[in-house]
């Protein structure tokens, strides 16, 4: 076991809390950085090789628990495919992919609402019985009018984006990398605002950057924000990094990060771990551990406003399908 230090390793004076420790191993102590800065030569290769295996028992570790919905008090779900329930199967028998297929625009719907005035999240069950009762352009905790001019929902962001908050810079960023609320396209001013949001810690600011990395080739970059992202929670930047570490070589990797976005509710990633079955190269006893979490995660946020939410929409799907 690494035993920190408690004498400086460089002039071995004992400095007791005046020490300071060394951030990327904290096994180390150092008087100042003069010393710090001569030990570095002989101290690297144990302090990169220990911060590694820090960051991999951060990676690595159980995700913190989901964010709930503040009306229904459920958890968010990862994307509105997982609030779809799948047919009774065994994991052999079940066509994944092909249920994928069937509901891929499910799978592209955003599964949550932001209300920037009050700063808020909530689920698109909650948001859906909301309209239901015929609040329809209200903000469901101050009942201020959402549904107002061109470009309001901009400028409210913007005016929150000054006060730091994150969720709203990531949300705006959105909106200049699609051309919505009434701002022109500028892919540029985006990826600056997806930055900014990134460094304040947004982890959907962080699993866009990693896409964007990942789509440019630079499986790097990519790596390192999905890594900051699957560590908050994130379960599509989880299935994500799975899919950099294995396309990398590092398959036993990609397989651990398959197996944790799955147990999340991450269907791409359960499907992947479902092929790599049938090849023979993931374990019938994992399979069938990873499954079970699956569900039982898929179960978790599942509820009947969810449900009603998914089968207007299936409705209005159907119809455009149809003209």
């Amino acid at each position: 076991m690494n035993q920190i230090s408690v004498c400086c390793a460089e002039c071995g004076e004992e400095g007791g809390g005046n020490l300071k420790t060394c951030k990327r191993c904290m096994l180390v102590k150092y008087c100042n950085a003069s010393c710090q800065h001569k030990h570095w030569p002989t101290h690297k290769t144990a302090c990169k090789e220990r911060a590694a295996e820090l960051r991999d028992e951060a990676l690595f570790k159980d995700p913190p628990p989901k964010e709930e919905c503040p009306i229904c008090f459920l958890p968010m779900p990862a994307s509105l495919i997982t609030c779809i329930t799948l047919p009774d199967a065994t994991i052999t028998s079940v066509p994944m992919q092909d249920f994928a297929v069937a509901y891929e625009d499910m799978a592209k719907m955003d599964s949550e609402q932001y209300y920037p005035c009050c700063r808020k999240t909530i689920c698109k069950g909650c948001e859906y019985s909301f309209i239901e009762f015929e609040k329809d352009g209200k903000c469901p905790f101050c009942n201020s009018d959402r549904g107002g001019k061109r470009g309001q929902e901009a400028e409210e962001l913007s005016n929150r984006m000054r006060a730091n908050d994150p969720a709203s810079i990531c949300l705006l960023a959105a909106h200049y990398n699609q051309g919505l609320g009434g701002v022109e396209q500028d892919q540029t001013k985006a990826m600056e605002l997806y930055a900014r949001a990134a460094d304040l810690g947004n982890s959907k600011a962080h699993f866009f950057w990693g896409r964007y990395y990942h789509t440019g080739g630079d499986s790097k970059k990519a790596k390192f924000h999905y890594e900051a992202a699957a560590m908050a929670g994130h379960e599509i930047a989880r299935s994500n990094l799975g899919a950099v570490e294995y396309d990398s070589g590092n398959k036993e990797r990609g397989v651990k990060h398959w197996i944790i976005a799955a147990s999340s509710g991450s269907f791409c990633a359960m499907d992947q771990l479902r092929i790599l079955f049938e090849y023979g190269a993931v374990s019938r006893e994992s399979i069938d551990s990873t499954l079970k979490a699956y569900n039982d995660s898929c179960a978790e946020v599942r509820s009947e406003a969810r449900d009603a939410f998914i089968g207007g929409m299936m409705k209005i799907i159907e119809s455009m399908n149809n003209t």
